[in-house]
């Protein structure tokens, strides 16, 4: 039986092979890595040893096979993503630079990517769910994929699971208004809310602090993603956790930011899932999210259970026990 489930964009990246290099100069890019940030979640969820499922859609290209037999090879249920007669597969095109910052333009809004539909869902599946998982950008991506969203929500509340989101939205794209809109349904039943501190007063119109505290009131736990700094969890009980960042600049360097949110998301969830403590998930998570960024591609540097276990004994901290 599925125990983590996610809805939303499935789509390739193509990436600048040298930082300092803006799209409007003549250069190499590397690529296609399978990307977009409800795929990233559910491999790595798939990869940590949850039972793992996504719903959406690729073109019949080479793009959508990338993206179909990676999922597949790390053990995602691909039954609910459809291959679409004309349509592309979803393209992001990315360049870094040496400042840490990042330029992105993106093929979705007119590809196969958008084209979800609540036909392709699986209500039984929903109903047996552990967990349903929610990226703002699947919310943003159309319609027909923000409907399919919220439904499966309420699906999944009705029958006891639990919802996860990370807002992932931003302000360069959609107005704070409309942002706010879009996340309020899934914000008010989720359980698990994981955002940054930007991505959290943006949802709420509120400090860091008072917005923490009031969805913990609101009987829910707040993963606050603070990148190189860690994070910190606030939970309902009042508990406050705070988990310092995984060395990894220090171990492997860091290659490739992209997606390590999303796979923090699923270190978190997966932790959730088997039980562990807040304090235990927190640091995991936050090593998980850190190893990601080790591999150029936002798939590339998600790793298996053991291997993250691995590598915290060797930055001296205890893993997580099975």
């Amino acid at each position: 039986m599925v125990e983590v489930a996610t809805i939303g964009e499935l789509l390739v990246e193509v990436m600048r092979k040298e930082v300092d290099v803006p799209f409007t100069e003549p250069a190499d890019f590397v690529g296609p890595f399978p990307s977009g940030a409800p795929a990233i979640f559910i491999d790595q969820a798939a990869r940590l040893g949850a039972k793992s499922a996504i719903v959406g859609t690729v073109g019949e290209d080479d793009f959508g096979k990338v993206l179909l037999e990676r999922l597949r090879a790390d053990g995602v249920d691909v039954s609910g993503v459809r291959s679409l007669k004309g349509y592309t597969t979803g393209v992001a095109f990315v360049t870094y630079f040496s400042d840490g910052s990042r330029k992105f333009i993106f093929h979705l809004p007119h590809s196969a990517a958008a084209q979800i539909s609540w036909e392709q869902v699986d209500e039984k599946m929903l109903q047996g769910l552990k967990f349903f998982h929610v990226m703002g950008s699947a919310l943003s991506m159309s319609e027909s994929c923000r409907e399919a969203c919220y439904r499966a929500v309420e699906i999944v509340k009705g029958a006891g699971g639990k919802v996860s989101l990370d807002p992932n939205l931003r302000p360069e794209l959609l107005s704070v208004e409309e942002i706010r809109r879009i996340l309020k349904p899934v914000l008010d039943a989720c359980d698990l809310l994981l955002p940054s501190s930007e991505e959290l007063e943006l949802a709420t119109g509120k400090g860091v602090e008072e917005a923490a505290k009031e969805l913990t009131e609101a009987e829910k736990i707040v993963a606050l993603k603070l990148g190189k700094e860690g994070s910190v969890v606030f939970a309902p009980d009042g508990v406050k956790v705070e988990a310092p960042p995984f060395p990894v600049e220090e171990m492997m360097g860091v290659v490739d930011p992209t997606g390590a949110g999303d796979c923090y998301d699923a270190a978190f969830v997966v932790g959730l899932i088997r039980g562990w403590d807040l304090e235990v998930i927190a640091k995991f998570a936050n090593a998980v999210g850190a190893l990601s960024t080790t591999k150029k591609g936002p798939m590339e540097g998600a790793m298996k259970f053991e291997e993250v276990c691995r590598y915290m004994r060797e930055a001296g901290w205890e893993p997580p026990q099975g």
